[in-house]
Parts: structure tokens; C-alpha cells; sequence
């Protein structure tokens, strides 16, 4: 009998110690894998931060690099509605397609003058020799008179501004920034009381182009212009010419010659640039600049400079 209390005693012991392991055993696994589970969903939270945080650096980044082309102020602006250039085409208030549609895949130039109603007769003569199929005219009235101008079929395709008693210069300088004329492939920023008898802009621009010049201007012809720097003078054994010649006297200029007006200068009645180099020059022409007096010099600069006959 008390053999067989001992055992059944030591069997109850076995089953309470194993009951006691095993139930200790499922409470620590259950606080182990809450605990698991508490840092799974730490670690995912974690990566799902990070993964947001490089997505957010990435975007940024692409922002960044999409804006970097933007103008200033257009950065919260979508890429496809920024109009980054403009023009001085008249556009219709009705018949809008058609506007859009009168000169598809043509490349057009600008006649830009500072003008004066007393000037009308040389100034009429000019624009008559510059086609508006090819030339946007463009006129600053420096004595205010506008309607005058009206008895000349090219004045309703004109672009007139008006102030009084200002240049070419400083009408240029707030009226043709190169993103309004960015369109036109060459400008022509001429004085009021040039000669053109013989001149012919359609042949003068196809030089241009052939020499692939980027500033020039008409060569002068010294029995009908005064001529104040020799280089501008008309040459009739050569079709282009960049520098001139002197070996007496004061301000002498030979082959070994580097600065203006020997090479590398126009004069600033008739200068003709081209897109690229009016955007370059643009930004040298000072707020309070009058006649252009040292502007001629500095232009070198921005484009190699020639004269034709």
C-alpha cells in the first residue's frame, strides 16, 4: 500500500511539474511572439517610412530637376502651360485659327526704328524695302505723333510705342527683351534717315547666313554718307570684310590689330543681330544709355562682327 501511494504520488508530481512547463511554456511563447509581431510591425511601419521618405526624396529631386528649366516664378506651374517666349504679332479678336495659321514654318525678322514724323519720307522708303511677309516692322515714336503715320498702307501691320524724346536705345531696352523677340531670327535696330536705294534685305540676310555671321551691318557708301570710322566703308572688290587697314597718321590698324574700330566693330545707326547675339547684347545696354556711345566697342563680346558693300 504504500508502494502504490509513493508512486501515484510521484505520477501526480510528474503530471503537476510537466502541467506547470508546459502551461509556462505557451505563456511565454504567446508574450514572445506578441512581442514579435509588436516589432514586425515596428520594422514594417520603419520601412514603409523610409520607403515613403526616399520616394518623398526622390520626388523632391525630380521637382528639383524638372524646375531647374523652369523661368523664375514658374516653378509651381505644370511644364505644359508655361509660355516661356512671346512675339509682337497682332492676333485678331475673332478668326483666331486663322491668326494662328498665316505664317506656319517662317522664319520672320524685325525692323525695329526710333522715329520722327519729320523723318516720315526716308522712314517710308526703309520699311518699303523690308517685305512684311518676311519683316515685322516696329516703330518708337520719340515726338509722340502716332496718327500721322496713317497715310502709309504698312502703318496698320506696324507695331508703334511712344514716348517723348527718347533713342532707339532705350525704347530696345524695354521693348524688345530677347524672350519678346525671341522668335525673330535677326533684328535690325536701324536709325530713321538711312539711305537704302540699293539695298536689298533678303540678299544682305542670305550673306549673312552664308558667312554665318552673328552682328553686322551695310557697308557705307563714301559718295553719298559720311563716313566717321573707315571700317564701315563699302569696299568694291570684296563682298565681306572684318577688319581695316591704316598705316599713317593717328590710330593706325594692320594685320596685327585685335581691337575696335580696326576689327571687330560697327557702327550704332545700322547694326543687324542675330538672335543669339541680340540676347547676349541686350543685357550690356545700361538703363541710362543714350546714343550708344561705347556700346560698339564692347561688342565683340557677343558675335563676330562684319560689313558688307
Amino acid at each position: 500500500m504504500k508502494q502504490g501511494s509513493m508512486n501515484r504520488s510521484c505520477l501526480c508530481s510528474v503530471l503537476i511539474t510537466t502541467a506547470l512547463i508546459c502551461g509556462a511554456y505557451f505563456i511565454c511563447n504567446a508574450y514572445l511572439a506578441k512581442d514579435f509581431k509588436e516589432k514586425l510591425l515596428k520594422w514594417e511601419i520603419t520601412d514603409k517610412m523610409h520607403n515613403s521618405t526616399d520616394k518623398m526624396q526622390n520626388a523632391t529631386t525630380t521637382s528639383t530637376c524638372k524646375n531647374f528649366n523652369k523661368p523664375v516664378g514658374t516653378e509651381a506651374l505644370p511644364q505644359g502651360i508655361i509660355e516661356k517666349t512671346s512675339n509682337l504679332e497682332t492676333q485678331h479678336l475673332w478668326n483666331y485659327d486663322d491668326t494662328k495659321k498665316r505664317r506656319p514654318n517662317h522664319s520672320m525678322s524685325l525692323l525695329a526704328m526710333a522715329v520722327g514724323i519729320k523723318q516720315k519720307e526716308l522712314v517710308n522708303k526703309v520699311i518699303q524695302k523690308f517685305p512684311p511677309r518676311d519683316f515685322a516692322v516696329m516703330l518708337f515714336h520719340y515726338d509722340g505723333v502716332v496718327d500721322d503715320w496713317k497715310q502709309y498702307p504698312w502703318n496698320n501691320h506696324a507695331i508703334h510705342v511712344s514716348v517723348m524724346n527718347q533713342t532707339k536705345w532705350w525704347f530696345a531696352k524695354r521693348f524688345l527683351h530677347p524672350d519678346i523677340v525671341a522668335e525673330y531670327e535677326y533684328i535690325f535696330l536701324w536709325d530713321e534717315d538711312l539711305g537704302v536705294g540699293h539695298f536689298n534685305p533678303q540678299r544682305y540676310l542670305s550673306i549673312v547666313k552664308e558667312e554665318g555671321l552673328e552682328i553686322s551691318q551695310p557697308a557705307l557708301d563714301t559718295s553719298k554718307s559720311e563716313v566717321h570710322h573707315p571700317i564701315t566703308a563699302r569696299r568694291k572688290k570684296s563682298k565681306v570684310h572684318r577688319r581695316m587697314y591704316k598705316y599713317k597718321g593717328s590710330g593706325r590698324c594692320d594685320d596685327h590689330s585685335t581691337n575696335p574700330p580696326c576689327i571687330g566693330w560697327v557702327e550704332m545707326m545700322a547694326p543687324v543681330f542675330s538672335r543669339a547675339a541680340w540676347r547676349c547684347s541686350w543685357y550690356m545696354i545700361q538703363n541710362d544709355l543714350i546714343h550708344a556711345w561705347g556700346l560698339d566697342t564692347q561688342l565683340g563680346y557677343c558675335a563676330q562682327v562684319c560689313f558688307f558693300f
